[in-house]
């Protein structure tokens, strides 16, 4: 296959401008690391018009996608997860063409996984946990079940991924298979409430009960990231300078529920401070200082 399709990437391989190309073949009849496709053909560049450029080819009765990627876009979905298919292509791809071991670098970093990046992508998980699991309670005491039971999957899913992170590795499309591995507490969470024998309100609050143990046992761990960024200035930060922060742009949409939460705990503190309207007072916030 990658024969047939050597004209197509020599041709960008030529390029100064090209760092490195991986190719990822499918190996099972349903694929989602490759979206189906037989083939998939990742070129990292070092910049482009647009930071991410797909073209489809066919060729023999089979299909093929190049992906054409900027190195930022790249090392941003990486960092934050945000494309996940983009780390298994790294970790599993076939190196073709590395200008300077650039690939090897990247896939040498992958599998080192450093504590910042590991850092950010469980505070990213953490975040998003925390609202899934807000909104399923919520649910559930409205007695919603059927929607309750739903927000439940999409909680544990996060909780899934966390764990895969705190173990130290990335979290792969087919997070379950990894979970079943590498934290099997975890796995048998998501068994209990897809196939227990209770009934379908008793099932969630059990899992709101497990959930919550999971969210309390991993709080100062799994923000870590968002305590440094506050604790770089000794004022208080409104919402808006944290929601901009460069640092934080990972998790801004969760970032309201997350400070609730850290509020509630209190690991976080609210300060009122004056406005020119009477009674009403900016909420800012700040890490809670020791007596």
């Amino acid at each position: 296959m990658e024969d047939v399709l050597r004209p197509i990437y020599q041709e960008r391989a030529s390029q100064k401008n090209t760092l490195g190309i991986l190719i990822i073949e499918k190996k099972r009849p349903v694929s989602p690391v490759t979206d189906n496709f037989d083939v998939i053909l990742l070129i990292i560049v070092r910049e482009a018009e647009q930071p991410w450029f797909v073209k489809h080819y066919e060729f023999e009765g089979k299909n093929a996608a190049m992906h054409i990627v900027e190195e930022k876009q790249l090392k941003e979905w990486v960092d934050t997860s945000s494309y996940r298919r983009a780390v298994e292509w790294l970790i599993e791809g076939q190196v073709i063409f590395d200008r300077n071991e650039y690939v090897m670098s990247l896939k040498e970093e992958l599998r080192n996984f450093p504590q910042e990046k590991r850092d950010l992508k469980m505070t990213i998980e953490f975040a998003k946990l925390i609202r899934s699991y807000s909104e399923c309670k919520d649910l559930y005491e409205a007695e919603q079940y059927m929607d309750a039971f739903s927000r439940m999957v999409h909680s544990l899913h996060y909780l899934a991924r966390l764990s895969v992170i705190e173990k130290g590795f990335h979290p792969e499309v087919t997070v379950w298979n990894q979970v079943k591995r590498i934290e099997p507490e975890v796995y048998k969470l998501h068994q209990e409430l897809s196939k227990s024998s209770e009934t379908l309100d008793k099932r969630v609050q059990l899992m709101l009960l497990a959930a919550e143990f999971a969210i309390n046992s991993r709080t100062l761990t799994c923000t870590k990231h968002l305590i440094h960024v506050m604790g770089a200035k000794d004022e208080p930060w409104s919402y808006g300078e944290l929601m901009v922060h460069p640092e934080v742009q990972p998790y801004s949409l969760d970032l309201g529920a997350l400070l609730e939460f850290l509020v509630d705990k209190e690991i976080i503190e609210s300060v009122q401070v004056e406005t020119k309207g009477k009674r009403i007072f900016h909420r800012k916030y700040q890490l809670r200082k020791n007596d």
